[in-house]
């Protein structure tokens, strides 16, 4: 049952992406063109994704000390800015910039066929790969 509510999620989560055109490498980018043809129609989904979240984290999940299936919720406590995330986000912000992919969207879109999609999704497993290395190597 667990296995059946995270693939019926996913593919509401990756419908919506669809719906919303997020999955549209060249729409991403027009959203992030502030200067040139600018298309502020992400900040729409992307509020309402957050409307939607921030409800349910407060009538759902804030007061839940285990999950539907009765794992324990346990909420990060983060350490602060520190440069592991300032690399991370630069990074994630510059292949977003360069590429108007990000993870979420790239495997929604992975079916379409597009061989871009699919080398960024490669990269991406690579990457994640990477980091798993550099981790266990503590560089």
């Amino acid at each position: 049952m667990k296995h059946l509510l995270a693939l019926v999620s996913g593919l509401i989560f990756g419908a919506g992406l669809t719906v919303s055109q997020m999955v549209d490498p060249q729409k991403v980018l027009n959203f992030l063109d502030i200067s040139g043809n600018w298309d502020p129609s992400l900040i729409f989904v992307m509020g309402a994704g957050l409307a939607v979240f921030g409800l349910a984290y407060f009538l759902v999940i804030k007061n839940r000390k285990t999950a539907i299936f009765g794992a324990a919720i346990t909420l990060s406590n983060p350490a602060g800015i520190n440069r592991p995330l300032l690399i991370g986000a630069a990074i994630f912000g510059l292949g977003w910039g360069i590429s108007g992919i990000c993870p979420g969207p790239a495997v929604a879109n992975i079916s379409g066929g597009d061989p871009k999609i699919a080398v960024f999704v490669v990269m991406m497993l690579v990457g994640m790969k990477a980091s798993d290395f550099l981790k266990k190597r503590k560089l």
